[in-house]
């Protein structure tokens, strides 16, 4: 075990925890109402939103899978950077109007919104449910994350004993969510996005200098993975699964529960209008991180005997610990590792809050017990959210990897297919609840049998249009079938039911 990297990871850890037990008296409120504890009061200004929401979206199985993609596959990983350049137009345009719907109404969640917006309450059910199911696996991989810089640490136990620092971790993070809600990830997320900016930094000036400058890492990698491959004759090839997979990840992105509850914790629409324009930073640092993969792959980390050990146990994941056990001291390493496993924990805590808020609001409240108070809601909500992190445990230490990475990718396929109703349902008004019930539920099973046929190992499906294979992202095909049966229904539906369009929002 390397010592020195491992008191300074505890250091560290220790400093957060008690961060996030204090969180309870920053911006004091009573957080026996869901909307203190779930949404901080929805008092965050522009600066806390935005450590908020870059530790929301950046997650640790960001930080060391895109690096692992391009180490592995190439170019192709490249497609994290223009989709997180992409989702902030998305994020100016659409989310604004969902914080002031939200806010005017009393929401706390996007399936809140949509069951009044539309007045269908299954259709709030079902996006609900959408959300639960594609966070689960989510909140997993950051174990995944949080287990691989464990595990280059040097912590080598074998059965339950290997899974007890993430226990160990997650314990910690359940005291502190349970008892401070929001505010505990969004104090943390501060101390997390600064040693995330410090670490990445330094690799980019000390990586390339260890090897000589970028013209010998570009040098050092294979022309193959340093591009995108020309696609046959007949066939869009890589070309067209790397625009939709960009462009699906950026639809999808803020549709998932955390991103919605970091988007409605805020103050004001001008707050996020704000960080639609000063986000963009962390692309910046992404597209420096990516780099990292191929710095890996330029010091020949997979082949190197000291790093076997790892890389059979993580696969390309351990690229970017090798990489720093390689070329930093290690103290500086338990830094960039604590940093690491702290953004875990961030996007962690606001995953089992949002799956909370939503478990309570939209499923308990709604169906199960409605006649439930506010105090009995934050309950509730609170249980559920340690009952979210015992699931995601189990994911790691009863089940392959595979499985969580699996449902992961079935997540991003579900969660776009919320796009019609949570988005578009703010500006048109000629939407029907049902007509985007049947669109929703033909999207997500043409996206999870194009996900099947891959079994369920790759989200690029080939379809072939007018003799052309054009192989896409299963969520962005799936999506396009539900616009389009939601925009051919919706006319059919309103007529048979004799209704007007519903108002647009403002306008009630």
């Amino acid at each position: 075990m390397n010592l020195t990297a491992t008191l300074i990871f505890a250091l560290i850890f220790v400093f957060v925890t008690i961060i996030g037990f204090l969180a309870a008296r920053w911006r004091a409120g009573d957080l026996t109402q869901l909307h203190e504890w779930g949404l901080g009061g929805r008092r965050f200004g522009t600066f806390v939103t935005w450590f908020l929401l870059g530790g929301d979206l950046y997650t640790a199985y960001t930080f060391i899978a895109v690096p692992a993609l391009i180490f592995g596959g190439g170019a192709i990983g490249f497609f994290a950077v223009p989709y997180t350049i992409l989702v902030y137009p998305i994020l100016y345009l659409f989310y604004p109007r969902l914080w002031t719907e939200a806010r005017r109404s009393g929401h706390v969640t996007a399936a809140d919104i949509v069951a009044a917006r539309f007045a269908n309450r299954w259709l709030g059910l079902a996006v609900s449910l959408t959300g639960l199911l594609a966070t689960m696996p989510y909140i997993a991989l950051q174990l995944v994350g949080m287990a691989v810089v464990i595990g280059a640490l040097g912590f080598h136990a074998t059965g339950i004993a290997s899974d007890i620092p993430l226990i160990i971790a997650f314990v910690i993070l359940a005291a502190f969510t349970y008892t401070s809600g929001l505010r505990a990830p969004a104090m943390i997320a501060v101390v997390k996005d600064v040693l995330i900016y410090i670490t990445v930094f330094a690799a980019i000036i000390a990586v390339p200098v260890a090897l000589g400058g970028m013209g010998h890492v570009f040098s050092a990698v294979p022309t193959s993975k340093l591009l995108l491959p020309t696609p046959p004759s007949g066939s869009l090839g890589s070309y067209s699964a790397y625009a939709t997979l960009a462009l699906g990840s950026a639809i999808a992105l803020f549709l998932y529960p955390h991103s919605i509850t970091a988007i409605l914790s805020s103050s004001s629409a001008a707050v996020i209008r704000r960080n639609a324009a000063i986000l963009p930073a962390y692309s910046f640092v992404l597209g420096l991180l990516a780099l990292l993969g191929f710095m890996a792959a330029a010091m020949g980390l997979g082949a190197r005997p000291e790093f076997a050990a790892g890389f059979a146990r993580f696969g390309t994941n351990y690229a970017v610990p090798a990489l720093f056990l390689a070329v930093f001291p290690s103290w500086f390493v338990g830094i960039a590792f604590a940093a690491i496993a702290i953004g875990a924990l961030v996007p962690a805590a606001i995953m089992s809050i949002a799956a909370a808020n939503i478990f309570t609001r939209n499923i308990w409240r709604a169906f199960l017990h409605p006649a439930c108070t506010d105090d009995e809601e934050a309950g509730v909500a609170k249980l559920v959210s340690l009952g979210v992190k015992v699931g995601a445990l189990f994911f790691i230490i009863f089940l392959p990897q595979q499985y969580a990475i699996q449902l992961q990718l079935l997540g991003g396929i579900w969660i776009i297919q919320t796009a019609p109703a949570v988005m578009l349902g703010l500006f048109c008004r000629w939407l029907n609840g049902w007509a985007l019930l049947i669109g929703w539920a033909l999207g997500i099973g043409c996206g999870t049998a194009m996900a099947a046929a891959l079994s369920f190992k790759a989200a690029v499906y080939p379809l072939t249009f007018f003799g052309t294979i054009v192989p896409g992202y299963a969520a962005f095909y799936g999506l396009a079938l539900n616009l389009a049966v939601s925009a051919v229904l919706s006319p059919v539906l309103n007529r048979v039911a004799g209704r007007s369009p519903a108002p647009l929002i403002g306008q009630r």
